[in-house]
């Protein structure tokens, strides 16, 4: 399996489904599916993140079994075209986890942090690695009146535990995701950017999915697809903040906010 180190990382997003908020229907071919990881792996991903569960606001809750079927096809083809790239499966269902880490997946993204009681230690059992995110409510329900009382002091002991529950589980590398979008107002997202650096000491590196969230488009009243310049800002906040993992719908752009990042970070400008 392939390794991460403390690099920051590029996850590439693949959704095959088809009502995702920017690119529902556009994968749903194994070809396009291809290409587009083609795409994502030579502009700089590190890994490729397949869903075939929507999980915008209000998406339709699909049965395991057509979960199942939008995978199936994609991911043994995934894992053998690119076996260099690490292949995360997008997924809070421990069966569909455990067909997909059978096919040679690496990871598994999973939105609810262990909401199926089967899945860490599914997880640790594979040898595979884990993705934990917070979410207030369910993907029909999330967006529904999200309240908190301090939405980050919330967020790290969310993420505190399950990471603790994960490691405990014998996961060996966990990833920790604050969830921006997921039952989250447009105040409590930026709140939560604000205060990422909190994060820090949850037990895990931080993995970040900001990419064409509504935090941006709403706020610039344009569409999820002209974001990418606030988007690549907040990425830049993010890494200075911390995190280790960007989950991104255009990779390349991305990989250049990674060499700014790493230039301000690591290079010494003394005397300069």
């Amino acid at each position: 399996m392939p390794e991460l180190d403390e690099q920051v990382r590029v996850m590439g997003v693949l959704n095959v489904t088809p009502d995702s908020f920017s690119d529902g229907g556009l994968f749903m071919s194994v070809d396009k599916a291809l290409f587009h990881v083609e795409e994502m792996v030579s502009a700089g991903a590190d890994v490729v993140d397949i869903g075939g569960y929507s999980s915008r606001p209000g998406a339709d809750d699909i049965d395991v079994r057509t979960e199942l079927e939008r995978l199936r096809p994609i991911v043994p083809l995934i894992r053998k075209k690119f076996p260099s790239v690490i292949l995360s499966v997008d997924t809070f269902r421990a069966q569909v986890a455990d067909e997909m880490l059978g096919y040679g997946a690496d990871m598994i993204n999973d939105i609810t942090a262990g909401s199926d009681p089967s899945m860490i230690p599914l997880v640790a059992r594979h040898g595979a690695s884990y993705v934990a995110m917070h979410m207030q409510g369910t993907p029909q329900t999330m967006q529904i009146a999200p309240t908190y009382t301090n939405v980050v002091s919330e967020v790290h002991d969310f993420l505190q535990a399950r990471v603790a529950t994960a490691r405990a589980a014998g996961i060996r590398t966990v990833w920790a995701d604050p969830g921006f979008g997921f039952g989250k107002t447009i105040q409590h997202n930026y709140q939560l950017l604000a205060g990422l650096a909190k994060l820090g000491d949850v037990g895990a590196p931080l993995a970040v999915g900001l990419s064409r969230k509504s935090m941006f488009w709403r706020r610039l009243r344009v569409t999820p697809l002209d974001v990418l310049p606030a988007v690549s800002a907040a990425h830049l906040y993010a890494i200075l903040a911390g995190a280790r993992m960007l989950r991104v719908h255009d990779v390349g752009p991305a990989r250049q906010v990674i060499m700014v990042a790493h230039v301000l970070q690591h290079e010494n400008f003394t005397g300069t």
